[in-house]
């Protein structure tokens, strides 16, 4: 994949449901190092075993706005159709490091540090565009130009890394490029991927309307032929002057097929390949169960009705009752129905098969800083240390028979070189110490103030809750609150709402701050023989109210007293402590709602209300998360390989503007500190390895400290393929390598590929 900052870190991504499928081979901490927690699932074959010619047909969301990758509008379409037509400098591996492609490259590399970093590339001889021209230094200036900054004309959605770029000249020949740097530039490898031509980027017009809906000079195995927006196809044909492996498929052909409308494309047979829905899987896996078998099928409508269901219904459709006879003969008609259209799609389905592996993208809780309960740390903290989040990612991934890890970094994924699981620097889950937390801010037992319905944060009607339309909810018709979109957890969905022990003293909890901060100091920075350096904080002291280090434990709730008995819900100047729990309604977003209301149960015990308010799908992410319309959300945000560059602008400190607002950049949950900048920008700039990996450690403990973002679980990839199709699925980390994928050879199987990623 490429390195789409702007659109990576623009975009946030909700989940979906669960399902049973076979379980595929987990992989945990080797000698090795880091490895994926699960492997990609592309059904790898030799390049010689698969069949020369043909189309592949690819599902996407939508057709893309704009085939710019760098403005702000690029989605996921612009990123497929990029891959395929224009060149990579750097492609990642399965692990997710960058590597480079010989395709475009013999070699990249820093020459000089001092006085100022410099470094050269030398490009492929034989890499052209297809105008004939050769690819080489014009284009990278062009680039730099456009994406530094420095001409508002461009309307670019990003300028990291070209911003730190002194000058870009021709080497010793036309096949070199030299990259002077004013600030050094550790993820240097970032850049000029996608590179575009300079006839794109020479100036503000090209870049900012030419390439939106063309791209007639390309560089890629495929060169693009056709975007129909009526049809919402975008064919890519073979280069003709691409001097690489050729493409073993004629064309290539993007399809709009909207998410929901996945299980109608495929059961016609209108997509080889299409990313599905947790549901759709499933399906996919019964139909390919179920070849063969002879019977009505044990699931789909109708499944589920007993023996006396079905007596019953004959009885009421023959009865005297003449206006319940024709509505019972009317629905087992329409039941009727309905059984032989899913038998008729149960069986087109089982022409695919179900690919999957873990997406390198993780589902965070974030928990909104700015204001209210949650912008004291000792609640956020609190609500932290008292969920239970491998019980969290077993509800989402288990299921769907994928290894349930917690994610244990904010800047990198099990398998990447930079993943160290710093979640230490928090603490591992503990009600009793989340208790403790509580009762030092001042929230006890008691029978606070009533907090009306529709509140939000501050307990103030939120906007927009007197008339709003009542939210349906696919999946939980019977969950209360779909009258108005909000439900209040134990007292509107039928629990007790009695909670566990009481509070701990307050005096528990009271002057642990500076041993959190001390523990994520040891944490940032233990080395390699496991030592450790002291911290600053180890001397300074930190914020009061945070949790004890490692082996300090608080009183069991036996020992403390008065633990025989609920404390019920917690209260403090009058006011429930109530938080407000925003959730997608939309058909698809049930994982994302069954994980909500775990949470809800587990905040529970320690004396937290959750009132769940349902909104739109369409408005979820713009109208309450990026506005702060929220306590708690539930999101996700792509990996990167580049944690330094792309980890700044979602963890860094909001700043007032000249207006008066709060820049949060793209921080949602407006928590950060200096410090936390301060690391980035060090890491951002440090050229050795060793050294940059602590700085991202101590980044990521301090974020984890500060408890504004609690990383929870990968999230699942699944993908619907035709058996035949070789070389495509679930890709986890790696760059599409697009010459290699088509159809397996008539009677070829799949097989392991010797061919390194990018070669």
């Amino acid at each position: 994949m490429f390195h789409d900052g702007a659109r990576r870190r623009s975009v946030a991504l909700l989940t979906t449901g669960v399902l049973a499928l076979p379980a595929v081979a987990a992989c945990g901490a080797s000698e090795e190092g880091n490895v994926p927690a699960a492997a990609q699932d592309l059904a790898p074959t030799p390049r010689d075993l698969v069949a020369n010619g043909s189309t592949l047909t690819w599902a996407i969301d939508a057709v893309p706005g704009t085939l710019n990758a760098y403005q702000a509008d690029a989605d996921t379409g612009t990123t497929r159709v990029a891959g395929a037509v224009l060149p990579a400098l750097f492609t990642l591996d399965d692990k997710g490091r960058p590597q480079a492609n010989p395709d475009y490259l013999e070699s990249a590399e820093v020459v000089e540090r001092e006085p100022r970093q410099v470094v050269v590339y030398r490009l492929n001889q034989k890499a052209v565009w297809s105008d004939g021209r050769e690819i080489g230094a014009p284009d990278f200036a062009a680039q730099w130009r456009a994406l530094r900054g420095k001409d508002p004309a461009y309307w670019t959605a990003r300028n990291a890394g070209y911003d730190r770029i002194a000058k870009v000249e021709r080497g010793k020949d036309d096949l070199e490029v030299q990259v002077t740097f004013d600030k050094p530039y550790a993820e240097w490898r970032s850049l000029f991927t996608p590179l575009y031509p300079k006839d794109v980027m020479g100036t503000p017009d090209s870049f900012n309307d030419s390439a939106r809906t063309t791209l007639k000079n390309t560089a890629g195995p495929f060169s693009l032929k056709k975007v129909d927006r009526k049809s919402g196809d975008i064919t890519l044909v073979r280069n003709p002057r691409w001097w690489g492996d050729q493409p073993k498929l004629d064309q290539l052909v993007f399809r709009k097929v909207a998410p929901k409308n996945r299980t109608k494309a495929l059961t016609a047979g209108r997509v080889d390949l299409a990313q599905v829905a947790p549901g759709e899987a499933e399906r996919i896996s019964l139909a390919r169960r179920d070849k063969g078998a002879k019977g009505p099928l044990a699931h789909g409508p109708g499944a589920g009705r007993t023996p006396a269901d079905a007596l019953m219904s004959w009885a009421v459709a023959h009865g005297t009752e003449q206006e319940a006879a024709e509505s019972e003969q009317l629905a087992r008609e329409q039941t009727r129905e309905a059984v032989v259209a899913y038998a008729a799609e149960q069986k087109s389905l089982g022409a695919y098969e179900v690919r999957k592996a873990l997406e390198p993208s993780f589902t965070q809780l974030a928990l909104n800083g700015a204001d209210g309960p949650l912008a004291d740390e000792r609640v956020r903290r609190a609500v932290a240390r008292a969920l239970d989040r491998k019980e969290l990612a077993e509800t989402v991934l288990k299921p769907l028979g994928l290894p349930a890890q917690p994610v244990g970094s904010h800047l990198a994924l099990a398998g990447q070189d930079a993943y160290e699981d710093a979640s230490d620097a928090l603490g591992s889950q503990d009600t009793a110490e989340a208790r403790a937390l509580l009762a030092e801010a001042g929230w006890k037992p008691g029978q606070g103030a009533a907090r009306p319905k529709n509140a939000g944060a501050s307990g103030e009607p939120a906007e927009g809750a007197e008339g709003e339309e009542a939210v349906g909810d696919s999946g939980n018709e019977d969950r209360p609150g779909d009258d108005g979109g909000e439900y209040i957890v134990g007292e509107d969905d039928g629990k007790s709402g009695a909670r566990g022990g009481p509070m701990l003293p307050g005096a528990v909890a009271a002057g642990q701050g500076a041993a959190l901060w001390r523990q994520a100091d040891v944490v940032a920075r233990q080395d390699d023989d496991g030592k450790t350096e002291q911290g600053a904080h180890a001397q300074q002291g930190g914020p009061p109210g945070a949790y004890a280090p490692k082996g300090t434990a608080a009183p069991k709730e036996s020992e403390s007293p008065g633990a025989e008995g609920a404390a019920g819900p917690l209260a403090k100047d009058g006011l429930a402590l109530t938080l407000r729990f925003v959730v997608p309604s939309g058909a698809g977003s049930e994982q994302l709602r069954a994980v909500a209301d775990k949470i809800a149960e587990q905040l529970e015990k320690i004396g937290v209300t959750t009132a769940m308010k349902k909104v739109p799908s369409s408005g979820y992410f713009t109208d309450h998360v990026a506005s702060g319309q929220y306590d708690m959300a539930l999101y996700s945000w792509p990996g990167t390989a580049y944690p330094a560059t792309d980890g700044r602008p979602i963890h860094a400190k909001p700043v007032p503007a000249a207006d008066g607002s709060l820049n949060v950049a793209q921080n949602y949950t407006r928590v950060g500190t200096d410090r936390i900048d301060q690391l980035f920008d060090q890491a951002v700039g440090e050229l050795d390895d060793g050294a940059r990996k602590k700085l991202i450690k101590e980044a990521d403990a301090r974020i984890w400290a500060v408890a504004g973002a609690i990383p929870l679980y990968q999230r699942p990839e699944l993908v619907a393929a035709r058996p035949s199709v070789a070389n495509a699925g679930a890709f986890g980390f790696a760059t599409p390598r697009y010459q290699d994928i088509g159809f397996l050879k008539k009677g070829a199987k799949p097989g392991k590929q010797d061919r390194k990623p990018g070669s």
